[in-house]
């Protein structure tokens, strides 16, 4: 075990700020960027710079999304390793996980704004998605209420406003999980990892993201069987792609009670209007 302690999400950083025509003391909460290295079996596999918060559920969501493991059970021990450098997150997996593992090992670090780093082909950059099959319906009322109820269960973004956020809605519950991160895919992983943990499906709600819809986020979303992506900002052109061959559907630029809807419109129970010339 370690001595060195947890590092914090959250810095409050002194600084200078122009304010009323002069140069006043200032403090700013920020968010701590952390170098994050996963192992599995003591084996060196990736180093991602996240928020140093909600590890736990990063380690394995991530394992997930990456399709190392197929379900929490396959992790035989997990340990968080705080060291002055950042933090080791140490996974023992089951057999067939671990040759899992090797075969997907990447060697580079990933920056926050890199959620395919490392990978060694062009085709495993573009690996087939799993098709996603639920068919839940929603209005667009609750589309749209549900990314409004977002913002004030995000509590490291309304310190810093610097962080991105995933979460899951349903119909009967609302907002059942979010997790927050400055990498918008480790958000999605950590909320992957919250979900599994807590042995809840996303497959009766939307999937709920703060930040833009890159070909990373749809991968992630297919393995694990989000049938909705609920978005802020706008989608690549390759993750409008993606969600359709994976059978998600992608609404985004969610902005007040509009949205714009890209791919498999089925579940969204609008009553649609003539096509725009």
């Amino acid at each position: 075990m370690s001595d060195q302690p947890r590092p914090q999400a959250v810095r409050i950083t002194p600084g200078q700020a122009w304010r009323a025509g002069e140069m006043q003391p200032h403090q700013r909460h920020l968010a701590e960027e952390t170098p994050v290295a996963f192992s599995y079996d003591g084996a060196a596999h990736a180093v991602m710079m996240a928020t140093p918060a909600d590890l736990e559920d990063f380690a394995v969501g991530f394992s997930l999304t990456e399709g190392i493991i197929d379900q929490p059970s396959a992790i035989r021990e997990l340990e968080l390793v705080p060291v002055p450098d950042g933090v080791n997150l140490r996974l023992w997996l089951e057999p067939a996980a671990a040759a899992r593992a090797e075969r997907r090992r990447r060697r580079l670090a990933g920056p926050v704004g890199c959620g395919l780093c490392g990978i060694e082909s062009l085709a495993e950059a573009n690996r087939a998605l799993p098709e996603v099959t639920a068919q839940p319906r929603f209005t667009p009322t609750q589309l749209t209420n549900a990314m409004a109820q977002l913002a004030a269960l995000q509590p490291l973004n309304q310190q810093t406003r610097a962080v991105h956020a995933a979460a899951l809605w349903t119909p009967s519950a609302g907002i059942v999980a979010v997790r927050e991160d400055v990498g918008r895919h480790n958000a999605l992983d950590k909320l992957a990892g919250a979900l599994a943990r807590g042995g809840l499906s996303p497959a009766s709600g939307i999937l709920l993201l703060t930040s833009r819809v890159s070909v990373e986020m749809v991968q992630k979303a297919a393995s694990i069987g989000a049938p909705v992506i609920a978005a802020i900002s706008a989608p690549t052109a390759l993750a409008v792609r993606l969600a359709e061959q994976a059978g998600i559907t992608l609404a985004a630029i969610v902005r007040g009670h509009e949205f714009e809807l890209f791919t498999h419109p089925n579940r969204i129970d609008g009553k649609a209007k003539a096509d725009v010339a």
